[in-house]
């Protein structure tokens, strides 16, 4: 009897120990290590017969487990890098154990597409956005920047009679941003528009990074009518930073542009009343990219797209599968498969589905207004410590800074992170080197900030 045949009898045992060993790990992550602390020998040969399952977790075990870090725990404060809440796991192990390929939402197979669809309408209603955006789940925020601004090429490409899908790009495209996220710049070097290709949009005065309206209108004007694409920032990565959309809104009027908004984590201030008005305005962009394992609290690779409705036959000329049909109603036999760029996907929908269910509106909101609560913690402890200084203010759940004496930053960061207690990332704003902490973990509470600061001034007695 072979291995595989093997595991099918003891699958039982197989999936009990892997769920202990998941509840133990989860019940311990607050002690877990937030640094690596060690190295594996990479093995290049792979074993004829194999091993089994329960030997090749005991390895696992041996090898791997002890130097993963507890990147979904309440101390990883690096990147902007969510945890998982409990239903989001019960979802997450379910995608993989009924292992659909989401596509269709008509029979004819597989329709967990159905599920997709609905948990777009769950998180409009939780983002306070209309009902006119299609959505669908990709894997994270460069391919949700890359579908959305896949269809504003197409959308541009109409806008000068031509077919930018079948015919390929021709021309220069104009983009327009003033602080726009690397994935965004990914996308455009992938979609033919040039990485290099930017027309830099000035930033308002006083340490912002949010764009300058009026420059912007200049540099719209300096195009003579032709239209463009307008990525624009719903919290931008250093100091969560908002454009004025009402103000772009306003330009939406005079001006013929596609507007995306790149709104990662900042989206989710949508979710508390206390900070929504930092999104007034947004339901009028062409596209909008939200990114959900981060604030939403699910596993990587998840991340949506809302492009609005009237866009679906552009969005189906840049996707559609070579072997479909031309749809003249993109919506009739709707799969998704026309739709985005993966053709094979796993049911991400149904970890956001399971989360959204199961906490609601008022379970969002408490971890959202939680979590910013901590920043403003934490950075109460940074302007009260005269050898920290704020780079710019809390304006949500991000804490810029730096240390007085600069040339300290690198080593006191080093120390910090490998202390394992907390995680937090380098940057560089407004000239000077910083360190920058994002409060997203739903597990994150005021007795995490306190450790923290504690761990951070004896530090500063150590340098």
């Amino acid at each position: 009897m072979n291995n595989l045949n093997i595991d099918e009898q003891n699958l039982d045992v197989i999936l009990a120990g892997v769920k202990q060993q998941g509840i133990d790990y989860l019940n311990q992550i607050h002690e877990r290590s937030t640094a690596s602390s060690g190295d594996v020998e990479i093995i290049g040969d792979l074993n004829e017969q194999g091993t089994g399952t329960i030997e090749a977790l005991k390895q696992f075990n041996q090898r791997f487990e002890p130097i993963m870090v507890a990147s979904s725990g309440p101390r990883y404060w690096g990147f902007v890098t969510g945890g998982t809440t409990p239903a989001a796991i019960a979802g997450d192990w379910l995608s993989t154990i009924y292992d659909q390929n989401t596509q269709s939402a008509n029979g004819g197979g597989d329709i967990s597409a159905t599920i997709e669809l609905e948990t777009i309408q769950l998180l409009l209603s939780l983002f306070n956005l209309p009902k006119d955006f299609f959505g669908g789940f990709v894997t994270g925020a460069t391919l949700s920047n890359f579908t959305c601004l896949a269809v504003g090429r197409q959308w541009i490409g109409k806008q000068l009679g031509k077919d930018f899908a079948r015919e390929g790009l021709s021309g220069k495209v104009n983009i327009l941003s003033a602080t726009p996220h690397s994935s965004a710049i990914k996308s455009l070097s992938m979609l033919g528009l040039g990485s290099g290709n930017v027309i830099q949009v000035k930033v308002m005065q006083g340490n912002r990074e949010a764009l300058d309206v009026a420059d912007l209108e200049l540099k719209i004007q300096a195009l003579h009518g032709e239209p463009f694409i307008l990525i624009s920032s719903a919290g931008t990565v250093n100091t969560v930073d908002f454009d004025n959309f009402e103000a772009i809104n306003a330009l939406k009027d005079k001006y013929n542009f596609w507007w995306h908004i790149d709104a990662a984590f900042g989206g989710f201030a949508a979710c508390s009343p206390k900070y929504s008005h930092l999104v007034k305005g947004w339901e009028n962009a062409d596209s909008i990219t939200v990114d959900c394992h981060k604030w939403l609290n699910v596993p990587y690779e998840s991340a949506v797209f809302f492009v609005k409705d009237k866009h679906q036959l552009l969005q189906v000329e840049t996707f559609q599968n070579s072997n479909a049909a031309y749809l003249s109603n993109p919506m009739e036999n709707f799969s998704y498969l026309n739709f985005l760029p993966e053709n094979s996907r796993r049911l991400k929908a149904l970890p956001a589905w399971f989360t959204l269910t199961s906490y609601g509106k008022a379970g969002y909101q408490e971890i959202v207004e939680s979590n910013v609560e901590n920043a403003l913690k934490f950075a109460g402890f940074i302007n009260e410590n005269p050898n920290f200084e704020l780079l710019a203010p809390v304006r949500l759940n991000t804490v810029c800074f730096s240390l007085t004496d600069e040339s300290l930053v690198s080593p006191f960061l080093t120390k910090l992170n490998a202390s394992g207690k907390v995680f937090m990332t380098p940057t560089f704003y407004n000239g000077k080197k910083g360190i920058r902490a994002a409060f997203v973990n739903w597990r994150t509470k005021e007795e995490d900030v306190e450790l923290v600061t504690a761990i951070m001034a004896e530090i500063l007695t150590e340098l």
